[in-house]
């Protein structure tokens, strides 16, 4: 499997289409759009968490959440979990011996990760059709989103002042919307701090300001002759799937505000 880890498959022999709960905040938001009516039986708590989700609070409410043990887990008798490749092994162990399979995600850092991804778990859920649905839908937000003309100086600056790397995500879909990383031109790396008298001293065109940290919010950034300041939502950075057309939709308002 490219984007997904090798699942233990137990004895249990799974239907067309086995239920399924999430434990990762990424697969949550794909899962939901691509699993059939009543088969995503929970989601992460993560994704009930309007600061750490990375889906809109609407769709996440439909769904029931856990706090990731096996012994929530387990009371639901899913078919299938799906957990971030981080999971521990003695939760993946647990559910095991309690006959569910489990399938693991990893961090997507490309649109095509993040497509291959997509359609993993549609296979995974039985339902491919739904995914391409999706992927197709990623694709031309994509195609949309592509800007040809000169790029916009840039600082994507997180929570706690760091910057994202030029490998990320968050890069990729800032580049092709017609933002160059200030950071990548710094040389700083994935996570790396960047503190608040730094970008004073050398202020780019355009400060995106990605969560609420005083430092990034600090009055002195909207007086700064010549750079534009936006607020961009953190929930838009962390996970590909269809996390990436609310971000392109977000970034192609941005890009048209600031010429």
């Amino acid at each position: 499997m490219t984007m997904m880890g090798c699942g233990e498959v137990t004895e249990r022999p799974l239907t067309t289409h086995p239920t399924i709960v999430s434990l990762n905040p990424c697969a949550d938001a794909i899962l939901a759009e691509v699993s059939a009516p009543g088969q995503l039986l929970a989601i992460s708590h993560y994704s009930h968490d309007p600061a750490a989700s990375s889906m809109p609070q609407n769709v996440a409410a439909r769904f029931p959440a856990t706090g990731g043990t096996a012994e929530e887990v387990l009371a639901l008798a899913p078919d299938m979990v799906v957990a971030s490749s981080f999971l521990a092994p003695a939760t993946r162990a647990a559910l095991i011996r309690g006959g569910v399979r489990v399938e693991t995600v990893g961090i997507t850092s490309t649109l095509e990760e993040s497509l291959a991804q997509v359609r993993q778990l549609g296979k995974i859920a039985g339902e491919p059709q739904r995914a391409e649905m999706l992927a197709e839908r990623i694709e031309a937000a994509w195609t949309e989103a592509a800007f040809a003309g000169p790029k916009v100086n840039t600082l994507l600056w997180q929570e706690g002042g760091i910057v994202p790397g030029e490998g990320s995500l968050a890069a990729a879909m800032l580049e092709h919307s017609g933002f160059a990383l200030q950071s990548a031109a710094r040389g700083l790396g994935q996570g790396a701090y960047l503190p608040l008298e730094q970008v004073l001293a050398d202020p780019p065109e355009l400060v995106l300001a990605s969560g609420d940290d005083p430092m990034l919010t600090h009055p002195v950034l909207l007086q700064v002759r010549g750079m534009d300041y936006r607020q961009f939502d953190s929930a838009l950075l962390y996970c590909g799937g269809p996390t990436i057309i609310r971000a392109l939709v977000r970034l192609r308002a941005i890009r048209a505000e600031v010429g």
